[in-house]
């Protein structure tokens, strides 16, 4: 059992259809497309209608992705949802996705780490996979935040986007697999990215139902968290970042990504990019674009493949796995 790995076998993704460009934004909030695009490199993002739900998103990308691993949802052992932004505080999403999904023998629940959500629930997988304890595991990384920006704010609104990524992962003992994961949180700066309102603290969101951001210091932790976690992964795994063929980092900022893989002195054509189209979507952010790497053939096998991110908590995250 110590030599199991866990493999992504299928992976899946959704989007909203509603897009929202930077000019759509100029129109009623003091910004402009160049400010944004200059900023954050967002050129626009997807916003989820008023009826439409994080587990609506997340049962699209999941059923995409067990078509992709061509495994049918009963066989489904384990159902983690990463997600910060839940249908509701309970049931948990990966409940209201079981029954979505008629997946009847599948435990299930949610994991809050925000933006680096994914991260962890893969990390997560990874070690019920590797103790035996599981076989057949769905991660669902689904946030709808676009619901808590005030779109006054330009500062956040211009920021986030709603969308779904989801992978099955399964036992490999071929060598490929998750070879590392490197978690990290830091809860005495968490009031710098919070969202006040809606918790046992302020039920009555008093406070405010909005996410509010201290830009500069979520700046200035992700720029290390990014290199530092990624680091740390590569570490364990006896690998350099010469070794990397892909890095798919979370997609909340050009410039956190360019600044960190300067540092990192990792090319540009070896990081996955697509924030300009879909903007911040937290813990769907890194399995969406992986999906999108992967149908534009930009991973193959035995590829070394980085999946590093950060977000509120503070938290981050990476895993290293070989495709």
């Amino acid at each position: 059992m110590a030599d199991l790995r866990a493999k992504i076998v299928g992976v899946g993704s959704a989007t909203p259809k509603k897009v929202v460009t930077n000019d759509d934004l100029s129109r009623f909030v003091d910004t402009s497309d160049d400010w944004i695009t200059t900023r954050t490199g967002i050129k626009e993002r997807r916003v989820t209608e008023y009826d439409e739900a994080t587990s609506d998103l997340g049962h699209a990308a999941a059923v995409k992705a067990l078509e992709s691993a061509k495994l049918p949802a009963e066989d489904i052992d384990l159902i983690l949802v990463a997600t910060c932004s839940p249908d509701t505080l309970f049931p948990s999403t990966a409940c209201i996705l079981q029954k979505k999904l008629n997946a009847t023998k599948a435990v299930a629940f949610d994991l809050s780490a925000a933006c680096s959500g994914f991260n962890f629930a893969l990390s997560t997988a990874s070690a019920f996979i590797a103790s035996g304890t599981y076989k057949n595991i769905l991660v669902v990384g689904a946030d709808t935040l676009t619901k808590y920006v005030d779109w006054k704010d330009r500062t956040v609104c211009v920021l986030f986007g709603d969308g779904a990524g989801a992978a099955v992962l399964k036992p490999a003992s071929d060598g490929s697999g998750i070879l590392s994961s490197y978690l990290m949180s830091n809860g005495f700066d968490g009031d710098s990215l919070v969202m006040p309102g809606g918790g046992s603290r302020d039920p009555e969101c008093r406070n405010g139902r909005f996410i509010r951001m201290d830009g500069k210091e979520v700046f200035k932790f992700a720029v290390k968290a990014l290199e530092d976690t990624l680091l740390a992964s590569l570490k364990q795994a006896n690998l350099k970042v010469s070794d990397l063929d892909l890095l798919i980092p979370h997609q909340a900022n050009i410039r956190i990504i360019d600044h960190a893989i300067k540092k990192l002195g990792l090319p540009k054509e070896k990081v996955y990019v697509n924030l300009e189209r879909y903007g911040n979507t937290s813990a769907a952010s890194i399995p969406l674009a992986l999906s999108e790497a992967l149908e534009a053939s930009k991973i193959k096998k035995g590829d070394i493949v980085a999946l590093a991110g950060f977000g509120a908590g503070l938290t981050a995250g990476a895993n290293i796995m070989k495709w």
